[in-house]
């Protein structure tokens, strides 16, 4: 049961808490952080009606994070003074080491466990405290009044905050201060975050504290070489006088960085570093000890006084090894810092013993420190190394689930382990998930090795509220569980699971939400295993910066899917489905859209009159919503433009125009894109005539087709080549070739030939063709098996059209002159030959439609006048004369004695028409049949 309460606006917790602690789910009102880490509690079977935090003996009340912070504790004790409010300092386990009270009275008063240092808060002992809380979320947390788990502490207002190592970010503990419900004034969350930050300035001045006593033991050692206690000779400079002896810059740089190795390493040594224009540099690493036993290296470099004029590669060790083989310091305390030091001195190459310093040597102080520091600064340069490499190796596709192996690619195994990646659904059609916490899919599964337990891949993931996944989704902040042993949430989503990854030694966890511009997108986990270190603040630091930087890409690649998939769906919207039923081709055709985007490709089968059809194959210049939008436009004009019969030259100029246009209002649209707006397209265009077996054929700037005749013989076609379209320059030509019947029409798009060398793919498409009898579907499948690239940069349209020819007995033509005495001989022979043809039902509909159609041209045409009968799927009527003018249906009024005949036949005729012809016109007209079973045309192609 889920429960909530609303009153005047505001929740009541406690209210939640006993509806809570009753088994009910409680989603309003409780603060994620605070309904997660009661979870948690419950799940560990904490009771709230007692809590007994352990006592640990032997803690180290004198460490360096005790000496750093009683002199803070000890001012803030005073500005809380006359308050009830105490402070404590824990370590990083939540063990209390130090506390300070507003009253001194207080520390009488309190129960032990408030008052005594040694009680352990950790959250599986003391449930949801101020110092549990910010042991788990990792950042100052508040926990009020009943927002505690255990009865006891409710009287209170607590806030808790971490303290980090400043050198390495690693938690040190955690500073909180409590005060009473009735007294929270000073406000003591500022208090304690101000007091924090004073800590780990105290840490970091501890820490320099040590670098300046290593750095005076360095010093003194020196002097006490010049004055005889050590005999060797050589010259010491500073970093800053390098460049007087020809060390760049660029090789100071290298050399810090190398000696920050070199002190990681923690013992002596000498290496030789390559730096720029071929030469070499010796760094020697000194073992040295403070006199507070604080032990530490120094590393120095070693070169000629004559080093800026060798100009190419020198090594002043003559014998490296000598110095290499040295042994490294013992395990545990270093020897005194005079004889490991004046030892090391003494043994260097070029030592006379005579403390002369023009021996020939030069020396400079490169860097002091402890090694562990030095690790640190390792550490550091390789996670922005990391971070560099991440910026080139994620987001080079856009692709979402790529993108996603690219980070988890990225992480291992530098940062992580194994990886994970769970992405909603949604999110990798491109979309952005309503309800992503039920929608996640497990996108990634990658690793040091294949045989961790997780969830497969494509499996459904389901997330209890508990999870660390979970709290980063619904906090939206990253989530760090250094020890997933004693992860309640973790280990309650799928116990077995759980058992067989710590069978594994998988041992801790970062989760990651993958946000970008405000969408979620999914969950990033970072596991590790085989490195027994957990993982701390600064492998979540960077895990969170990987994961953004993935985020971003990833949402670039969603939303390139979502424009894709809008683009793709209305190309195939704006392309044809079916083609109308028509006798003159059977074709066949297929459409591949490109990876990268959306072109502007299409095709189309239009049927003429007079049993001839129109072939159009197109490509618009660009990808994406512009060219789909663009094709749409050209192709409806094309197929219009065809309504008008016009000759394939005519329609290719009447598109150019229109390009023309579109480009002009665009740039109108938006000056600033200049050319960058242009609007571009190259076209093929086609008219078969099944009368005549005639292919009329033009093409703007388009590959010429393919031809395969009967026998198998591939050709393809000289055509006139006209510029693209859109550029209004060159006129465009018309080509005409007769064809046997059953050739075959090959039809298609640069994106088919475009990947590779043009003559090697012309022959690939040749040899795919070269097979008589082939359908057309055949082909279509032999062509994109053979040809088509397997990743397409560019869309492919192929349209493949087989030709048949319509018998001669079933076409009927007559010519006479100009003399209406002749109009009823025309129209007797037409007569009989319907009735020949079994046509005897639509006979009287003709007889009219002819003797329209013949009088009219005898009337306003010229000689000569011819008739055609075309007896396909409908009746063809045509009537052809020399003259250019073409009749006009227009109302006649009540008193004109003429002006209805076209009426009539538009009445008459299914469909009718004007086509010019480079002679003159042709007045057409359809009358519908009723096909017979059996007549060629009763099984339409589509």
């Amino acid at each position: 049961m889920l429960w909530s309460e609303t009153r005047g606006g505001n929740f009541s917790i406690r209210r939640a808490r006993e509806h809570f602690l009753q088994g009910d789910a409680v989603e309003e009102g409780v603060r994620s952080p605070i309904r997660t880490s009661w979870e948690r509690c419950r799940l560990m079977g904490l009771s709230p009606d007692r809590s007994d935090p352990p006592y640990w003996q032997g803690l180290d009340v004198d460490g360096h994070l005790v000496r750093a912070a009683e002199p803070v504790l000890d001012r803030l004790q005073s500005v809380l003074s006359g308050s009830s409010a105490r402070v404590s300092l824990t370590d990083e386990r939540g063990a209390v080491l130090l506390r300070r009270f507003g009253e001194a009275a207080m520390a009488r008063e309190l129960p032990p466990i408030h008052s005594r240092p040694g009680f352990v808060f950790a959250e599986r002992f003391a449930g949801t405290t101020a110092i549990s809380l910010a042991l788990e979320d990792r950042r100052l947390c508040h926990v009020e009044g009943a927002e505690h788990f255990a009865e006891c502490y409710q009287s209170s207002v607590c806030s808790g905050i971490p303290i980090r190592n400043p050198l390495n970010g690693h938690i040190e503990g955690v500073l909180a201060g409590c005060c009473s419900r009735s007294d929270t004034h000073p406000p003591i969350g500022t208090l304690i975050h101000k007091a924090a930050e004073a800590v780990e300035r105290r840490l970091l001045e501890q820490s320099a504290a040590r670098e300046r006593a290593l750095l005076q033991a360095y010093r003194d050692v020196r002097a006490r070489v010049h004055t005889g206690e050590v005999a060797v000779g050589g010259h010491l400079i500073g970093m800053e006088e390098l460049g007087r002896h020809g060390v760049d810059p660029s090789d100071q740089v290298i050399l810090i960085e190398k000696a920050a190795e070199l002190i990681s390493l923690g013992q002596r040594a000498a290496v030789e570093v390559l730096v720029s224009r071929g030469r070499r540099l010796t760094l020697l690493s000194r073992s040295v000890t403070s006199p507070s036993r604080v032990e530490g290296f120094v590393i120095e470099v070693l070169l000629p006084r004559d080093w800026s004029q060798q100009p190419l590669a020198f090594s002043y060790l003559a014998e490296p090894r000598r110095l290499l083989a040295h042994p490294a310091p013992p395990r545990g305390p270093l020897p005194d810092v005079a004889p490991t030091l004046g030892d090391t001195l003494s043994r260097t190459p070029g030592a006379r013993g005579t403390g002369d310093p023009a021996d020939g040597m030069v020396s400079a102080l490169v860097l002091v420190g402890e090694p562990g520091v030095g690790k640190y600064a390792i550490a550091a340069r390789r996670r922005l190394e990391l971070l560099a490499e991440a910026s080139s190796r994620i987001g080079t596709t856009l692709d979402v689930s790529r993108t996603a192996w690219e980070l988890a690619e990225t992480a291992v195994p530098r940062l992580a382990d194994f990886v994970t990646i769970d992405l909603p659904e949604a999110v990798l059609r491109g979309e952005e998930s309503a309800h992503p916490s039920t929608d996640l899919h497990r996108a990634v599964v990658h690793g040091i090795r294949e045989d961790c337990p997780f969830y497969p891949v494509g499996e459904r993931v389901e997330l209890r509220p508990t999870t660390p996944h979970m709290r980063c989704l619904a906090s939206g902040q990253v989530v760090l569980e250094p020890d997933l042993r004693s992860a309640a949430g973790w280990i309650a989503q799928d116990p077995e699971d759980a058992e067989r990854l710590l069978a594994c030694n998988v041992h801790s966890l970062i989760a990651v939400p993958l946000l970008a511009r405000g969408v979620f997108l999914g969950i990033a986990s970072f596991y590790r295993s085989h490195d027994p270190a957990p993982f701390g603040d600064d492998d979540r630091s960077l895990a969170q910066e990987l994961a953004a930087r993935a985020a971003l890409c990833i949402d670039n690649a969603r939303r390139y899917t979502r424009e894709h998939t809008l683009a793709l769906s209305l190309q195939r919207s704006l392309l044809p489905r079916g083609f109308p039923a028509q006798d003159a081709v059977e074709v066949a055709h297929r459409y591949l859209p490109a990876e990268s985007g959306v072109g502007g490709d299409w095709f189309d089968v239009i049927p003429l009159s007079g049993a001839r059809v129109a072939l159009l194959v197109g490509d618009v210049v660009g990808h994406g919503l512009h060219a789909a939008a663009t094709m749409g436009r050209l192709s409806t004009a094309a197929r219009n433009f065809a309504e008008l019969e016009l000759a394939p030259d005519e329609l290719l100029t009447h598109l150019d125009n229109l390009l023309v246009r579109l480009d002009r209002e665009e740039d109108s649209d938006d000056p600033a894109l200049g050319s960058a707006s242009m609007v571009g397209a190259t076209c093929l265009y086609v008219i078969y005539d099944a009368t005549s077996r005639q292919c009329a054929m033009a093409r703007a700037g388009h590959p010429p087709p393919a031809l395969v005749l009967p026998d198998g013989t591939v050709t393809f076609p000289e055509l006139p080549v006209g510029p693209p379209l859109g550029l209004g320059s060159l006129p465009f030509e018309t080509a005409e070739i007769q064809l046997p019947e059953d050739s075959r029409l090959i039809l298609y798009t640069d994106g088919l030939i475009e990947d590779r060398d043009i003559d090697e793919a012309l022959d690939r498409l040749r040899d795919a063709l070269e097979h008589p009898g082939a359908t057309p579907e055949d082909t279509c499948n032999a062509v994109m098996h053979a040809v088509a690239p397997e990743h397409p940069g560019d869309d492919i349209a192929l349209l493949v059209a087989r030709t048949h020819a319509l018998p001669p007995d079933r076409i009927a033509s007559w010519e006479l002159p100009a003399d209406p005495a002749h109009v009823s001989d025309v129209r007797a022979a037409a007569m009989r030959r319907l009735s020949q043809w079994g046509l005897d039902g639509v006979a009287f509909a003709v007889e009219l439609l002819l003797s329209e159609l013949v009088t009219n041209a005898i009337r306003y045409g010229a000689e000569p006048i011819r008739v055609r009968l075309i007896h396909d799927r409908t009746l063809i009527c045509e009537v052809s004369d020399t003259s250019s003018t073409a009749p006009r249906m227009r109302q006649a009024a009540s008193t004109d004695e003429g002006g209805r005949g076209l009426f009539l036949v538009a009445q008459l005729a299914q469909s009718w028409g004007t086509r010019y012809t480079t002679d003159g016109k042709v007045i057409w007209a359809e009358c519908a049949l009723d096909v017979p079973e059996g007549h060629p045309g009763s099984a339409g192609t589509q």
